[in-house]
């Protein structure tokens, strides 16, 4: 139940700040609305850590691996991924990200020796499939120049960052490193590193902005940071980095519903189709098919006794 509640709410967070991101964008650098998302999402953390009584206090190789944590998963891949974004569409944009969990079975073979499974593949390929065929008319149309070409492989640099992210996060949880002040710090990392960035580029850090881009990243702050990495990481420890970042699958699917809702998304075959695809995946990659076949098989009949 603790799992199922994790994933869900990973996925549900996920999946609506698309909308809280698009407001992130508009006359503010990529940078600098890094830093103010997880400027305030660190701050937020070390004040509940403060009143729940967490211990805040790391070792000095603890700490560079929390600055590990901070370059990888909370500043270079967020950025490289707004970087793209900025030249791709969303649906490209998700479809890269989704990569992440083909990068992340790959790389915990690499790393820590994980089997992959057929079941794993067909899981992994399912989703993909499904993700692709969701997003069709949006990619079919697309012209592949020069420009795409090169936000593509900025997305799929981040991907790839944050699948290292991952691999350094269950090393980290391994040792027994707690993952609300863990993450507390790496955010603060993250955030110190973006503010380098945004110095060197020469970023302005503008502070008069509408009162929806604040609202927006209050959000991405408590929920889409705080809460989500929370479940996130503690979901690394429990059920593995593979069937964790099915979640990368699932949020655009979340996102296409919640679109149909507030954005009058018209559904088309295309639609439906992916989103059962990508269901079909989640079930594959989360559940034992051995035992899910067994329960499916019809129940021996009793022989009848020798008279």
């Amino acid at each position: 139940m603790q799992v199922i509640l994790l994933y869900s709410a990973a996925v549900l967070i996920w999946g609506t700040t698309w909308i809280a991101i698009s407001f992130q964008l508009h006359d503010v650098a990529p940078a600098v609305s890094l830093v103010y998302r997880f400027g305030l999402a660190s701050v937020l953390l070390f004040a509940i850590c403060k009143v729940a009584g967490y211990k805040l206090k790391f070792n000095a190789n603890e700490h560079l691996r929390l600055f590990g944590i901070g370059l990888t998963m909370f500043s270079f891949n967020f950025y490289l991924l707004y970087q793209g974004q900025q030249h791709l569409n969303s649906a490209l944009a998700a479809i890269t990200f989704a990569t992440l969990v083909v990068m992340n079975m790959l790389n915990a073979r690499w790393i820590y020796k994980t089997a992959i499974t057929f079941k794993d593949w067909l899981g992994a390929g399912l989703g993909l499939v499904g993700i692709c065929t969701l997003f069709w008319p949006q990619i079919a149309g697309v012209d592949v120049d020069m420009q795409t070409l090169v936000a593509l492989a900025l997305c799929l640099c981040g991907t790839f960052i944050a699948s290292m992210s991952n691999m350094l996060s269950i090393s980290n949880q391994k040792k027994q490193m707690p993952v609300l002040p863990s993450n507390a710090w790496a955010m603060a990392y993250g955030t110190l590193t973006m503010v380098s960035i945004a110095l060197v580029n020469g970023d302005e850090f503008v502070t008069d902005l509408p009162l929806d881009y604040w609202l927006a990243t209050g959000y991405l702050a408590l929920f889409g940071s705080v809460i989500v990495f929370a479940c996130y990481l503690s979901l690394l420890s429990k059920i593995g980095a593979y069937k964790t970042s099915y979640i990368t699958v699932l949020t655009p699917a979340i996102a296409v519903v919640i679109s149909s809702i507030f954005e009058d998304f018209s559904w088309t075959s295309y639609t439906v189709s992916g989103l059962l695809l990508i269901l079909l995946g989640n079930v594959v990659c989360l559940t034992k098919l051995d035992k899910l076949f067994r329960r499916a098989k019809a129940p021996e009949l009793p022989q009848a006794e020798a008279l």
